[in-house]
């Protein structure tokens, strides 16, 4: 772990202090004050130069989308809000510094047929050399795991043995994001192919790794291992495309995270079909995907599923080229 360098260093760390005593992880606010710290040692200040003009310069110099550079200043507003309750400032410099505008983000959605076709390429995949195979089936459940739940990437890797419940069919979530347990049932087919994945651990890997999905030394498997087969199942089935900025829209392309949207929205999009509610789906679509607020899981609403995604797309591609 990096430490801060600027005068300000003492002061963040007594704010990342706080946050943790507040019950928030710091991991993602420590990257973000990271930037705020480089700038202040680079251009050698002192408390006396916290304006909101050095604020705009700050705003103004940082790189990539709109969407980071908020995440910065939002870390950065906070901190400040701290020195001003520990009285090192008298105000808060960033109260009046909008953020910057953001592109509507659309994420690539998987159709129901793009996930199948998506397991069976990295089915495919498992090489079936002993020494490579049971790592490869690790992977491949994560997969499985990420398209019939949808979980986030670090969910399925942070479960232990224990958190599968064979008799209830069920997998316990334990304080992921937003530090919230959850509770899960498993699809009846995944929960088959999950005690067959034991069954095969058993046989070849007999070990005390605690993890559900093992990796080495008694640790969870690497994410990168589910990254690298999920690239290669995405090229296998012709689907690979880069993240596209059209005018004031981006669109994502397939990451791993999409196969969490694509289950919220094919799920909305089922319901739908069925003749019922999605609005009235949320509270308990929220509790599955374990948001902390049904907002977040709203937004799905807007999302458009597949086909119409890659319609716009087009279209978009297609006004640019015309502009």
């Amino acid at each position: 772990m990096k430490n801060f360098e600027s005068f300000l260093a003492p002061r963040l760390e007594e704010y990342l202090v706080y946050r943790r005593s507040l019950g928030y992880a710091d991991a993602n606010l420590r990257t973000s004050l990271r930037y705020l710290d480089r700038y202040v040692k680079e251009k050698a200040i002192d408390h006396s130069s916290l304006s909101s003009l050095f604020f705009l310069a700050f705003r103004k110099q940082l790189k990539g989308e709109a969407k980071t550079a908020n995440r910065v200043l939002s870390a950065a507003r906070g901190f400040c809000q701290f020195l001003v309750r520990q009285e090192c400032c008298p105000e808060n410099p960033l109260r009046d510094i909008p953020p910057r505008p953001e592109n509507a983000f659309i994420p690539y959605v998987f159709s129901p047929d793009e996930t199948e076709r998506l397991l069976q390429a990295s089915r495919n995949r498992l090489r079936r050399d002993r020494r490579y195979f049971f790592a490869d089936l690790t992977a491949y459940m994560a997969l499985v795991l990420l398209v019939r739940c949808g979980l986030r990437i670090s969910e399925p890797l942070r479960l232990r043995q224990s958190h599968y419940r064979p008799e209830e069919k069920t997998v316990y979530i334990e304080k992921t994001k937003f530090a919230k347990d959850r509770l899960l049932p498993v699809p009846r087919q995944t929960a088959t192919e999950l005690e067959n994945y034991l069954a095969v651990r058993l046989a070849l890997r007999n070990d005390p790794n605690p993890f559900l999905l093992p990796g080495r030394e008694h640790k969870p498997l690497a994410d990168n291992r589910v990254y690298r087969l999920f690239r290669q199942a995405v090229q296998d089935i012709g689907i690979e495309q880069p993240r596209r900025i059209i005018t004031n829209t981006t669109f994502g392309a397939p990451t791993p995270h999409s196969l969490r949207h694509s289950f919220a929205v094919n799920t909305l999009k089922r319901i739908k079909q069925r003749g019922e509610s999605p609005q009235k789906a949320l509270p308990v679509l929220s509790a599955y995907m374990g948001h902390r607020k049904y907002r977040y899981t709203a937004v799905y609403l807007k999302v458009l599923d597949a086909e119409q995604r890659q319609g716009l797309v087009d279209f978009a591609i297609a006004r640019q080229e015309d502009i």
